[in-house]
């Protein structure tokens, strides 16, 4: 069986609407590791974008769904309940930032995830508007798309964007946007354009996932706590991508000296398998009646065993504490060849999520073109990367934390040797 082979099927069967990063058909995995349909290996530094933390089919996890499909596969909570669903989200409660009761609901993906905060948020302050920000990513569904800050290819051609949502640009000191500015910005959002006393929610993400992995700078992120107390407003934090040890604590949030009031989790949650969360204050989750909120395949007894799983595994391997050596790892390699490539713009990134951003040298302007060369010279040699970033001209680095130490270091020779010959080219 052949890449190509299948492509062409591809073509013709499946929507161009679903972008594929490689031509790469998958046949197995293992851990950091995936064989394609063509017996070729290669190293996955993109964990199905942040969804496998702890490794493609972690013994662990694999054993927690083969034990549940031995007993049952789907009921609908909401129909038989079952323990493993309570206990899971008791677990969540006791884990998310904030010295606030908790309450957990259950569903299927980040979009659904980010869809049923903001329906609680308008729930419970009994307001409409909502505030997301500059290059933010909360999924493809409507209310994913209007918060998204982001138009191509997300938006673009799907037509109006659902009402009372409101854009502030995110603070990136790199792009000229300081924290002054983005407040600045907020405030002049409520002078002309929306009343606070409207607005339920800001949504925000404390690392920007596809916007670049911009770090929510302390300050701002105290200052837009200050700001939704000031107004009544729910501060909701957006850690589907940041979630489950990838920064180098459980949640991004744990950086900040303020908690949410609400919290979207998803991605690495389960390990490979659908399942996403929101939790929050127990009064504010509680705001909905019943029948308000679930769905049919709202927390899959499947992936709320491999979640459990998940956590055991991020505990027992210390894997918030193997996520910061990783991240250390890999940025003094970038830091190392700095010099030799001055296209190199900027390293960051909290943990293991990570990010190196290229520019022009010549223009001074972000160059998508060069991050793309060195995805795809990485390809060849056998290394998976993902680019992001409203320009294009930043690469993500989303490797399993599980990678073993002579894989990692497979992958960074891999990395500076395509880096170095893009730049010689």
């Amino acid at each position: 069986m052949k890449n190509s082979a299948i492509s062409e099927r591809k073509n013709q069967s499946i929507s161009r609407g679903v972008g594929m990063t490689t031509q790469i058909y998958a046949d197995r995995a293992e851990n950091s590791e995936i064989w394609d349909v063509e017996g070729r290996r290669y190293i996955d530094f993109s964990s199905g974008i942040a969804v496998v933390n702890t490794g493609h089919r972690h013994p662990k996890v694999i054993e927690a769904v083969k034990a549940q499909l031995d007993r049952f596969t789907h009921t609908c909570h909401q129909v038989v309940p079952y323990e493993s669903y309570v206990r899971l989200a008791e677990r969540l409660n006791g884990m998310l930032p904030g010295k606030f009761d908790k309450k957990t609901v259950f569903v299927t993906t980040g979009a659904e995830a980010v869809e049923n905060a903001i329906k609680i948020a308008r729930n419970a302050t009994g307001r409409q508007a909502v505030i997301a920000f500059s290059g933010g990513f909360h999924g493809r569904t409507f209310m994913g798309m209007a918060l998204t800050g982001k138009v191509v290819p997300y938006k673009v051609g799907f037509g109006a964007m659902p009402a009372d949502v409101f854009h502030a640009p995110f603070p990136v000191a790199l792009h000229g946007v300081s924290v002054a500015d983005s407040l600045a910005a907020l405030d002049k959002l409520f002078k002309a354009d929306v009343d606070p006393a409207r607005v339920a929610a800001i949504i925000v993400e404390p690392v920007q996932g596809e916007g670049g992995f911009y770090e929510a700078p302390r300050d701002f992120m105290t200052a837009l706590r200050k700001i939704c107390d000031q107004h009544g407003i729910l501060l909701v934090a957006d850690e589907v991508q940041t979630g489950f040890a990838r920064t180098g604590k459980m949640f991004a949030m744990e950086y900040h000296d303020v908690a949410p009031d609400l919290t979207t989790m998803a991605k690495s949650l389960a390990g490979g398998f659908p399942l996403s969360a929101v939790t929050g204050r127990a009064e504010i989750m509680d705001a909905p009646g019943p029948g308000g909120l679930g769905g049919t395949y709202g927390g899959s007894p499947i992936g709320v065993a491999a979640a459990h799983a998940v956590l055991d595994v991020i505990e027992e391997e210390k894997l918030c504490d193997r996520a910061n050596a990783l991240g250390a790892r890999l940025k003094q390699r970038l830091e190392s060849i700095r010099e030799d490539v001055p296209e190199i713009v900027d390293i960051r990134g909290p943990g293991f999520m990570n990010a190196v951003e290229f520019n022009d040298v010549k223009k001074g302007l972000p160059t998508a073109e060069f991050a793309n060369a060195v995805r795809l010279k990485a390809l060849d040699k056998g290394l998976i990367l993902l680019t992001c970033g409203v320009y294009g001209n930043v690469i993500r680095f989303l490797s399993p934390i599980t990678i073993q130490d002579g894989v990692m270091t497979e992958a960074l020779d891999i990395l500076e040797s395509s880096i170095r010959e893009v730049r010689a080219a």
